[in-house]
């Protein structure tokens, strides 16, 4: 039987885009000799899932994607839009793929959010069990149409990084994605936790950098990055990230107190 319970099933078109531009730069993606990246938790429609494909076949020609659903009904749906290189399939967080073939990625955006902060783990567990060496867990959340986004690189040894992706244009304050963080950050948002700390840094070079508007939001966005690296945040990746809205910094800095993988 499937493992996890049925979600609401809330999709629409481009709702996944940020993520899904997250995944194709993925070097475990790019570099994979087979690459099968797994949707998990499609939705009631497929139109996600068919994205997905769309944008990284783009980068690999190679890749194939299955959804996966724990409704019948859903699966039976999404099966209509099946086509070379894209599948679907019943199953839940045991992850089931023709042979038991290993996945490069899979992709788990707003599945987590009804569950309880403590079966985050071991959801985490069991998914990251169905990867292959060097494959990645990306799980997170957005909202409806998908301008506000965060999700949490895990691999086998454990979460690696944790991303916010924003619209940035008409943005008031960067912790607007406190209503999308993920399951195991999102009751974490109160003072003496890290991802309060983070956010409320995060606001703050938000408005000291306002005066850069003037060149446009994504320039605001550049330096607001640099400046969290010089507060010493452990900021990833460079400008050709920051400008799409994008942040990344270290899973251990706003890693939850009393966390355990």
């Amino acid at each position: 039987m499937p493992i996890g319970s049925i979600t609401r099933g809330t999709t629409g078109t481009n709702r996944l885009r940020r993520v899904d531009r997250w995944i194709a730069q993925l070097p475990a993606f790019r570099r994979a000799a087979n690459p099968l990246v797994v949707d998990l938790g499609f939705g009631a429609s497929a139109t996600t899932t068919l994205e997905l494909q769309q944008r990284l076949g783009r980068v690999r020609p190679d890749v194939q994607v299955l959804g996966l659903e724990i409704d019948p009904a859903r699966v039976k749906l999404a099966a209509a839009s099946e086509r070379p290189g894209l599948t679907f399939g019943l199953g839940g967080f045991e992850v089931p793929t023709p042979g038991d073939r290993p996945a490069t990625i899979i992709r788990a955006f707003n599945v987590l959010r009804q569950y309880d902060e403590s079966a985050v783990p071991d959801a985490w567990h069991r998914m990251v069990s169905r990867l292959d060496a060097d494959g990645l867990l990306v799980e997170g959340t957005c909202n409806e149409v998908g301008r506000v986004a965060s999700w949490v690189d895990v691999a086998a040894s454990g979460p690696r990084t944790f991303t916010i992706s924003l619209r940035l244009a008409a943005l008031q304050l960067p912790s607007i994605v406190a209503e999308r963080l993920p399951k195991v950050l999102i009751h974490r948002n109160i003072p003496g936790e890290r991802i309060h700390t983070f956010l409320t840094d995060l606001d703050r070079q938000w408005q000291v950098h306002a005066p850069l508007s003037v060149y446009g939001p994504s320039q605001r966005w550049i330096a607001v990055a640099a400046g969290m690296r010089d507060l010493g945040w452990p900021v990833r990746g460079g400008k050709s990230r920051w400008k799409l809205g994008e942040l990344t910094v270290d899973w251990a800095a706003v890693e939850p107190l009393g966390f355990a993988w």
